[in-house]
C-alpha cells in the first residue's frame, strides 16, 4: 500500500508532460497554417472563403523559381464569331450544292422520261376540269377518262397535222417569195450607198455553196441526229401520252401513295400544300392557253390582212411559243416579221411589227394580269433566269416547264413556311393571368367551310389531302 502513491504520482508527471507536448505540436500547426494563408493570393483566398469545402483539394501554387507558362484558350473561343457562322454555313451549302447536283446529273440521265412526266402534268392540268365536268353528268370515271383523252389527242394531232399541210400548201409560194425577196435585197444593195459590187455579192453566195459542198458529211450527220432525235421525241410523245391517261384516271390513289412515301411528321404540310401546288399548276395553263390563243388569232388576223404568206402556220407557231415566257414572244414575233421582209418588202414588216408589239403589250399589261391573277405570280427576273436555267439544263422543254415549276414551288414554299409558322404558335405555351387577358382573341371563330358542292369532292380537281 506504501507504494501506490508513489505509482500515481509517475503516472500524473507523465500525463502532465503528454499534454505539454500536444500542445506544442497544436501551436506549431496553427503556426504553419498562418503563414501559409499569408502567402496565399487573394483570389484564392476569398475563393477559399466563400467555398471552406474547396480548402481540402486545394492545389499549392507553383514555387517562385517556377517559369511561367500562359495558359492555351479554347479552340473554339478563339476563332471569332462571324468565322464560325460563315464556316457552319460553308458546310450546310456544300451539301446542298452537291445534292443539287447529283440531282441534276439524275435528271440529265432519265432528261426523256422526266420531260415527259412533266408534260403529262400540264395536259392533265388542261384535260382535268373536263374529266369532273362529265363525272357530275353522270358519266362513270374510265368512259369519262377515256373521251377526254381521246378528244385532248385528237385535236392536238389535227392542229399538227394542219400545219404541216399549210406549210408543204405554201412551200412553193414561199420559195419563189424567198428568191424574189433575195434578188430585191441584191439590187438594193447594189444601189445602196455601201459600194457593195455584184462581184462581192457573187463571191459570197460562191463561198456559202463551197461551205456547203465540204461540210457535206457534217450535214449527213447532223441530218442522222436529227433522225434520233425524231425518235426520242416520238417516245416521249408516247410517254407522255400514257402517264396522261393513268393520271386523269388515277390521280387520286397516286397522290395518295405519293403521302405515304412521305415522313409521318411532315405529311400534314405537304398534304396541304399538294392541292395548293396542282391550284396553281391548273391556272397557269389555263391562262397560258388561253393568252397563247388570243396572241394567235390577234397577230395571225393582223398577218393575214396584210397578205403575208403562211399567216395560219404562223399564227400556230405563235401559239405554241407562247408557252415559253418572254423569250418565246419575241422569237416568234421576230420570225412573223421576217417572213413578211422576205415576202413582201419593209413596210409590210414594218407594220406586221407594229401589230406584233401592240398584241404583246396587251396581253402583258392587261391578259396576263387579268387571266392569271395573282395565284401564279413570278417576278420577271425570277422569269427570265428560269428560263435561261431550263433552257440550258433541257433545252426547249426545260424552258417550257421551268416557269410553272418556279410558280408551283413559290406556292409550296410560302404555304410550308405559314403552316410551320401556325404549328410553332400552336405549340408554344400558354400565356397566363393578365397576360392572358390582354392577348385574348375579341373576334368569334370563322365558322366552319361549307361542304364542296355535289361532285367536286371526289378529287378531280386537285390531289386530296389526307
Amino acid at each position: 500500500m506504501s507504494k501506490l502513491p508513489g505509482w500515481l504520482g509517475r503516472l500524473g508527471a507523465e500525463l502532465t508532460e503528454l499534454g505539454e507536448r500536444l500542445e506544442e505540436r497544436r501551436a506549431a500547426a496553427e503556426a504553419e497554417a498562418d503563414r501559409d494563408a499569408d502567402a496565399e493570393p487573394p483570389v484564392a483566398a476569398a475563393a477559399a472563403a466563400d467555398h471552406p469545402a474547396a480548402t481540402a483539394d486545394h492545389v499549392p501554387p507553383p514555387p517562385a523559381y517556377a517559369p511561367s507558362v500562359a495558359a492555351r484558350p479554347d479552340p473554339v473561343g478563339a476563332i471569332p464569331w462571324g468565322m464560325r457562322v460563315a464556316a457552319e454555313a460553308g458546310w450546310r451549302l456544300l451539301v446542298l450544292a452537291g445534292t443539287l447536283w447529283v440531282l441534276m446529273r439524275v435528271i440529265s440521265a432519265v432528261q426523256l422520261v422526266v420531260l415527259a412526266f412533266v408534260a403529262a402534268l400540264l395536259v392533265t392540268a388542261m384535260l382535268q376540269p373536263t374529266v369532273a365536268r362529265l363525272r357530275r353528268y353522270g358519266l362513270p370515271r374510265g368512259l369519262a377518262t377515256a373521251v377526254t383523252a381521246i378528244l385532248g389527242f385528237v385535236i392536238m394531232g389535227l392542229v399538227g397535222w394542219f400545219v404541216v399541210w399549210q406549210v408543204m400548201d405554201n412551200l412553193d409560194t414561199l420559195s419563189d417569195k424567198v428568191r424574189d425577196g433575195i434578188d430585191e435585197l441584191k439590187r438594193w444593195l447594189l444601189d445602196s450607198p455601201f459600194h457593195v459590187t455584184e462581184q462581192q455579192i457573187n463571191d459570197v453566195a460562191k463561198n456559202l455553196s463551197d461551205t456547203i459542198g465540204t461540210n457535206t458529211e457534217e450535214i449527213t450527220s447532223a441530218g442522222l441526229q436529227g433522225v434520233t432525235v425524231m425518235v426520242e421525241v416520238l417516245t416521249g410523245i408516247l410517254l407522255a401520252m400514257f402517264s396522261t391517261l393513268f393520271l386523269l384516271y388515277d390521280g387520286k390513289r397516286i397522290w395518295h401513295w405519293v403521302l405515304k412515301l412521305v415522313p409521318a411528321q411532315a405529311r400534314p404540310g405537304v398534304a396541304g400544300a399538294g392541292p395548293r401546288a396542282w391550284r396553281t399548276l391548273t391556272a397557269y395553263v389555263r391562262g397560258t392557253v388561253l393568252v397563247a390563243m388570243i396572241d394567235a388569232i390577234f397577230i395571225g388576223l393582223g398577218i393575214w390582212f396584210l397578205d403575208v404568206p403562211m399567216a395560219v402556220p404562223l399564227a400556230v407557231f405563235i401559239f405554241l411559243f407562247a408557252f415559253i415566257p418572254l423569250v418565246g414572244a419575241v422569237v416568234s414575233g421576230a420570225l412573223a416579221v421576217v417572213v413578211a421582209l422576205v415576202t413582201e418588202g419593209v413596210f409590210t414588216a414594218l407594220m406586221v411589227l407594229v401589230v406584233v408589239l401592240a398584241v404583246q403589250q396587251i396581253e402583258g399589261h392587261v391578259l396576263q394580269p387579268f387571266i392569271l391573277g395573282r395565284a401564279v405570280r413570278v417576278h420577271p427576273l425570277a422569269v427570265v433566269l428560269s428560263v435561261a436555267a431550263g433552257g440550258m439544263v433541257a433545252g426547249i422543254g426545260g424552258a417550257v416547264v421551268a416557269v410553272p415549276l418556279v410558280a408551283v414551288t413559290n406556292t409550296v414554299v410560302g404555304y410550308l413556311r405559314a403552316f410551320g409558322q401556325e404549328a410553332a404558335l400552336r405549340h408554344a405555351p400558354q400565356p397566363r393571368g393578365a397576360t392572358a387577358i390582354g392577348s385574348a382573341p375579341t373576334s368569334t371563330p370563322s365558322p366552319a367551310p361549307a361542304p364542296p358542292p355535289a361532285g367536286e369532292g371526289d378529287g378531280e380537281e386537285k390531289p386530296p389531302a389526307q
